[in-house]
């Protein structure tokens, strides 16, 4: 793999990602305060003809992969996010000077970290956003999820990018 340019111009320009990351976990944490206050595990609000509030307990990953499991997925999972945490902010401080590499970054961040907590804090994370289209649902998911899908997409982007500016 060639090597990323754009390294970190000063040692707090990484600051800035990691106060990135710190906002969406606290958006992320704020949301299912929120939930977990006014709804029961399985309530569901209709909300529009293709979107519901609901609350929901994944004991597993993406999708409840393993959700079914006899407990030992909770320390797995967070052995994996704190792991993923670690390697993510010494990856922030290298290319803290690559933009869009270090936005998905945060967004990774601040999502693991979010769902890190709920298991825990819970032993579960904590799912309410859900869509759904004539009959078919999308699994629940949350803030920190969203944070996580977004920040794969710009990986996915500045890697694209930068294949490009190669050739």
């Amino acid at each position: 793999m060639a090597s990323r340019n754009g390294s970190n111009s000063g040692s707090s320009g990484w600051l800035p990602w990691l106060g990135l990351a710190l906002i969406l976990l606290i958006a992320d944490q704020f949301t299912k305060v929120l939930v977990l206050g006014a709804y029961r595990l399985g309530d569901s609000t209709y909300v529009t003809s293709f979107f519901n509030l609901v609350r929901a307990h994944n004991t597993g990953a993406a999708f409840s992969f393993l959700a079914g499991a006899s407990g030992w997925q909770r320390w797995f999972f967070t052995a994996i996010g704190v792991a993923a945490t670690v390697f993510i902010i010494w990856m922030l401080r290298s290319h803290a000077g690559q933009k869009l590499f270090s936005f998905a970054l945060a967004c990774i961040l601040g999502g693991a970290v979010g769902n890190v907590v709920d298991r825990l804090v819970h032993g579960y994370v904590v799912d309410f956003l859900q869509f759904h289209y004539g009959g078919w649902y999308f699994p629940a998911f949350n803030v920190a999820d969203a944070a996580i899908t977004v920040g794969a997409v710009c990986l996915i982007l500045d890697e694209l990018l930068r294949v490009r500016r190669t050739k």
